[in-house]
């Protein structure tokens, strides 16, 4: 796809390009929408190449459609279209957790907001876990907040997988917490309030805490011993 071309329903603008991805900003049947594409990787053999491609695509828009009915607010998926590699999504009108936790670093927390946000990021988790969703990259840029109802959205499934393993679960509470360490540690102690909400949400939290305490000793990798 071009930065700006024509698809099926509307124009695509891009608006995104990451490692495995672009973004792009479209219509469909008639509502404004989200289109990601994921591209060919030229340094794979192309029927390989496709086959990995198309594995992610639905793995993507199951975890999304389970991440819904475990009652995690996520976009609407509106289509899967296994021959251009993409699917599209309701766009969610509202800024990203990142920017309101920026904009909080610089001119000041405001507390019950951080504390409503927190408590959303910690329940929204913890129904994931429990339904046995590995978002795999819990960042506050796949965090939005909907303008008009302030309900917290999770976007980019794109990394995402199915374990009940705590393990996994921890690791991915890590990873948000070296997120916000790195990008937000004017807001305090958010990641505190964030692992108070999921231990209330969550009914196998005490399995994930003990191997985020290992996890954290030890950083991301897995080891390899036993």
């Amino acid at each position: 796809m071009d930065t700006e071309a024509s698809g099926e329903n509307g124009s695509l603008v891009l608006i995104k390009q990451g490692a495995e991805a672009r973004v792009f900003e479209s219509t469909f049947a008639g509502r404004k929408s989200i289109v990601k594409e994921r591209f060919s990787k030229k340094y794979r053999h192309p029927t390989l190449d496709s086959k990995l491609t198309l594995k992610r695509l639905n793995a993507e828009a199951r975890c999304m459609t389970k991440a819904r009915r475990l009652g995690v607010s996520t976009p609407v998926l509106y289509a899967v279209d296994p021959v251009t590699h993409t699917l599209t999504f309701e766009y969610i009108e509202g800024p990203a957790i990142k920017d309101i936790f920026l904009e909080f670093g610089s001119k000041g927390v405001v507390d019950e907001k951080m504390d409503d946000i927190a408590l959303q990021i910690g329940d929204t988790i913890g129904k994931l876990h429990d339904g046995g969703v590995i978002h795999g990259d819990l960042t506050t840029s796949n965090m939005l907040w909907r303008s008009g109802s302030n309900q917290l959205v999770l976007i980019d499934f794109g990394l995402s997988f199915v374990s009940t393993l705590p393990e996994d679960k921890a690791v991915d509470l890590y990873v948000l917490e070296r997120a916000l360490l790195s990008m937000h540690s004017s807001c305090g102690n958010v990641m505190d309030k964030i692992l108070a909400a999921y231990r209330k949400s969550s009914k196998q939290w005490s399995a994930t805490f003990n191997k985020l305490g290992q996890v954290r000793l030890r950083g991301r990798k897995r080891t390899m011993i036993g």
